[in-house]
């Protein structure tokens, strides 16, 4: 439209520099300290956004509060076949999929071809979606199914799950004593 015509004015020419300088500030790379080892992470303000794109930074919240590892070594999840999924490839399957804004398990599917994220959370892979829904399915099995004989066990079972999630929730969280200023 015919500015490139006219000189910048003072006012433009700082606010250029400042912009200038600012980029360059943003570009340098960043050292973080993730679960899965440390990364070295650029900003890029010209690259296209993704959903996990500022997964590194929560990935070092995680790491530098250890509320991922408690997360994982609380978690009461086992199985005994030898072909089953590692229980921090499932819980950050979950993770990753909950960071991703998904709820259905089919869109994991999305998921999988993503070789960075897991090796961020320190996993070995992102799990399919069916291995996703059968863990989850053992931390909080129903309680209307099944013989009425076995129901006092997956009671027992439920408040296990349940008494795991809360603690890994207050975990996560400061105890802060909230009061109303008088």
């Amino acid at each position: 439209m015919g500015e490139a015509e006219f000189e910048p004015n003072v006012m433009v020419a700082a606010g250029q520099s400042a912009l200038a300088e600012q980029s360059a500030m943003v570009a340098q790379e960043m050292r973080l300290s993730t679960p899965g080892g440390r990364y070295q992470v650029s900003w890029d303000d010209t690259g296209s956004a993704t959903a996990l794109g500022q997964l590194p930074f929560f990935a070092e919240f995680l790491d530098v509060s250890g509320v991922f590892e408690r997360w994982v070594t609380n978690c009461p999840m086992a199985y005994t076949s030898p072909n089953a999924p590692d229980r921090k490839d499932v819980l950050g399957t979950w993770l990753l999929s909950i960071l991703d804004g998904q709820w259905r398990y089919a869109h994991i599917t999305g998921l999988r071809g993503d070789s960075v994220a897991p090796g961020i959370l320190g996993m070995n892979k992102i799990v399919s979606d069916e291995s996703l829904r059968r863990g989850l399915k053992h931390l909080a099995p129903a309680l209307d199914r099944g013989p009425e004989t076995e129901r006092p066990a997956r009671e027992a079972q439920l408040a296990k799950t349940t008494t795991w999630m809360d603690q890994a929730l207050m975990e996560s969280v400061p105890d802060v004593n909230c009061q109303r200023p008088s």
